[in-house]
């Protein structure tokens, strides 16, 4: 079935599956550790997936904020925190997106610095992959193999027979014995204290602010100028975005959410290529949220691990070949100095020591030619 930009077909449901790997933890963590409502978190995610999909007519990632979940969670927040640590995000988005901050932030990133922020999150989620791959190293490889036999299969797509394949193994294991009936669960109306916006910048949302400029939106923003060179997608607009969305969700028991280039390239590596990806996964998670809210966390945390590892460390070794089109020192430099900081820190410091050195190279290279 094909609507103008929208198709709804095999390919474009496993490529709706790519980014799974990033969500799946994050979610058991928010749901499990800090007692987020299942129903509100996926239908709001859902519905930004759905909207995101009509918006861009491409896929596009709805993912958790990194930094405010792995914090929120080591701290065991609470849901209200959550709520308002999104809100606190919708409005600094809005303020970067209204006050041309992006724009800025954008024209002094050079190409070079944008690959090092792509190689840096493909080498981050391979060793990630690998240890999730690690226990279970044989289904590991079969899953591997999965995906090089069938990624680009019209008819049986990777991502479809590697979930099928998770489902059959947690089947055979028992692991749905424990496992609640489908039930009835709707969002409810989610309030928080005004305190809880600014204690949340605080604690992890100012630390968020980079990693969410480099990865969500100039990452992005360039991967979607790669796959689609026709249909560009400026970092003010995924900034807007992403403010628009975080003002809107937490009022319904949603967790703060970005967009993410490693997202994007799981999902255009196993078949995505449309608006349609976004609304098919969006209503999964809608389903997911109103009938098997009750259930959710125990079956994303026995599905195997190893095969979502697979599926990341497949995504991580294409998103470092997007480094094949940097040649001489000028360009390379500051792609490794991004990539060494951002693999040994973090990838904010990443992102700065790359304009570091592409700027003072610019510097002496210029002072060079008036001497």
């Amino acid at each position: 079935m094909r609507l103008g930009d929208f198709e709804f077909n095999l390919r474009e449901l496993a490529g709706s599956m790519g980014d799974f790997g990033t969500l799946f933890p994050l979610a058991i963590g928010y749901i499990a550790v800090c007692g987020m409502d299942p129903a509100g978190l996926l239908v709001m995610m859902g519905l930004a997936n759905i909207a995101t999909g009509m918006v861009y007519r491409l896929p596009m990632p709805i993912e958790p904020m990194k930094v405010l979940a792995v914090m929120a969670i080591a701290q065991v927040w609470s849901p209200a925190m959550i709520y308002a640590s999104a809100f606190a995000m919708g409005i600094i988005w809005v303020f970067i997106a209204l006050t041309g901050a992006m724009r800025i932030m954008t024209r002094i990133t050079p190409r070079s610095v944008v690959r090092g922020i792509q190689v840096s999150l493909g080498i981050l989620l391979g060793l990630q992959s690998l240890k999730m791959i690690h226990p279970q190293w044989l289904l590991g490889a079969l899953s591997i193999a999965v995906v090089l036999l069938f990624r680009k299969s019209r008819y049986f797509p990777a991502a479809l027979l590697l979930m099928a394949m998770g489902v059959g193994i947690m089947a055979f294991k028992g692991d749905f014995s424990g496992v609640k009936g489908i039930g009835l669960a709707l969002p409810g109306v989610s309030l928080f204290p005004p305190g809880h916006v600014w204690e949340s910048l605080v604690r992890a949302g100012f630390a968020q602010v980079p990693l969410t400029v480099t990865n969500a939106v100039i990452a992005t923003s360039a991967l979607i100028s790669q796959y689609w060179p026709d249909k560009p997608v400026s970092e003010h607009k995924l900034a807007l975005n992403m403010g628009i969305m975080n003002l809107t969700v937490p009022f319904f028991g949603g967790m703060p959410l970005c967009h993410g280039a490693g997202g994007l390239a799981a999902q255009y590596y196993f078949g995505a290529r449309t608006g349609g990806a976004n609304i098919i996964e969006g209503l999964i998670e809608i389903f997911m949220g109103i009938f098997l809210a009750g259930s959710i966390a125990t079956l994303l945390a026995v599905f195997p691990e190893a095969i979502i590892g697979a599926m990341m460390l497949m995504v991580g070794i294409e998103m470092v070949k997007f480094a094949r089109d940097l040649s001489g020192w000028p360009h390379i430099a500051p792609a490794a100095a991004t990539v060494i900081v951002s693999v040994g820190t973090n990838m904010a410091l990443g992102f700065a020591a790359g304009l570091a050195v592409h700027h003072m190279h610019r510097f002496f290279s210029e002072r060079k030619k008036v001497n």
